[in-house]
């Protein structure tokens, strides 16, 4: 490999290898002296190349051809850690990490991944009977790691550029009727019938309900002040933290209909000093959300003759009510907990009074659905754990009732 006709320039050098290509080599933004990424079949190419490239290192626009050289599954687990997650936030995307990207492009230097490659293996995952869901969960997670790649100048631009791949197409949730609510509500262990109903009339997500405390909900003005979300960590325990947005910290109105099953909650499972959680499970420990499917949720669900639903369900069965009862954009959103995406928008508040008004108006709705009733119906589960034990007490069966 021999030099023939090298020649000094302004920017960069160029020779003539002995192969016939023509070879580049130039001095970037670190002071580094080093080598075109490949050499050229004329001059002239090898020419162009060197001014594009004094170019980016005059506007800043260089990238060190070695930065990206580290692998792309080192880079993905170091990009985990260094964010401020959510324990299940961490724990989803350590999945999606070591399930989808891991296996396909872990030992992949982040510069060496092409649109090509992720075109291939998007459509590869879909192909193995990946759903478009968690494909698209992956394709989120691959590009946002991506774009940390680019703003750390390991590459110019990201490569994730596939129109759709990151929308989720997923099925519509299940929105309960106001019956459904109050058959679950009934079927449900007593202990956990305000959970429902505050889950479904205060749009509560399981993570707030769950670190609700006594002194977190006013009974005289009917409102639940959302402060912190419980976070179940792997492996075991929990740790209270701050709720899933900025905008999480809130306070909701609930409807007046259900404040007498709340009050009896308090008053029959939950401790009496301020600070005790409202919700727990029989021993008095904070609540596990698969315990609570499997031992509490699934009986209750198919006696109400839901089998097919959720616990987020019920969530998203309040959001359409509050919906339906007149809330605009705003007030609904600022009543889930969601931050807004248009700027515009957060300088739209909802009044308290508003608040209260949409609280009535769910009030309103479920005094008309109890009293659609059949009278021999007529009775909340609340009252019938009531008096289940004296009607056992004073009714005696008849001999001929015996047969």
């Amino acid at each position: 490999m021999g030099n023939t006709r090298g020649r000094r320039r302004r920017f960069g050098s160029i020779r003539q290898l002995s192969s016939g290509q023509w070879q580049a080599r130039y001095r970037g933004s670190d002071g580094l002296m080093r080598p075109a990424p490949q050499t050229f079949p004329t001059k002239t190419r090898a020419e162009q190349w060197l001014i594009r490239t004094e170019a980016d290192v005059l506007d800043g626009d260089w990238i060190d051809p070695h930065a990206g050289l580290v692998s792309f599954g080192e880079y993905a687990k170091v990009w985990i850690e260094e964010r401020d997650l959510r324990p299940g936030t961490a724990q989803v995307y350590r999945y999606v990490l070591g399930r989808h990207l891991i296996p396909a492009l872990g030992n992949r230097a982040v510069a060496a991944i092409t649109e090509l490659q992720i075109r291939r293996w998007r459509k590869k995952l879909l192909d193995s009977g990946v759903t478009t869901v968690s494909a698209a969960k992956a394709y989120r997670l691959l590009k946002a790691i991506m774009n940390t790649a680019v703003d750390d100048g390991l590459i110019r631009r990201n490569p994730c550029r596939i129109k759709g791949a990151a929308q989720d197409r997923s099925p519509e949730r299940r929105a309960l009727t106001v019956r459904q609510v109050f058959d679950l509500a009934d079927a449900i262990d007593p202990r956990y019938r305000a959970l429902i109903l505050l889950a479904v009339f205060a749009s509560l997500r399981w993570g707030e309900l769950a670190a609700l405390r006594r002194t977190d909900i006013d009974l005289d003005a009917g409102i639940v002040r959302i402060a912190r979300s419980l976070n179940e960590l792997p492996g075991g325990g929990h740790r209270f933290g701050p709720p899933k947005t900025d905008a999480g910290r809130r306070v909701v109105a609930f409807p007046a209909a259900i404040i007498s099953d709340l009050t009896w909650h308090l008053t029959r499972f939950t401790a009496p000093d301020d600070d005790a959680l409202v919700f727990t499970s029989p021993t008095g420990r904070p609540l596990r959300r698969g315990n609570f499917r499997r031992r509490v949720w699934t009986k209750a669900a198919e006696a109400a003759r839901i089998p097919e639903a959720h616990f987020h369900d019920l969530r998203h069965t309040g959001n359409n009510l509050t919906a339906q009862a007149g809330a605009n954009l705003r007030e609904l959103m600022e009543r889930m907990g969601h931050s807004s995406t248009r700027a515009a928008l957060i300088y739209l508040h909802a009044t308290a009074e508003r608040q209260r008004a949409l609280a009535d108006r769910l009030s309103a709705l479920i005094e008309s659905t109890k009293a659609q009733q059949a009278p021999d119906q007529d009775s909340s589960g609340t009252d019938m754990a009531r008096r289940g034990q004296d009607a056992a007490k004073t009714t005696q069966p008849k001999s001929g009732d015996l047969g």
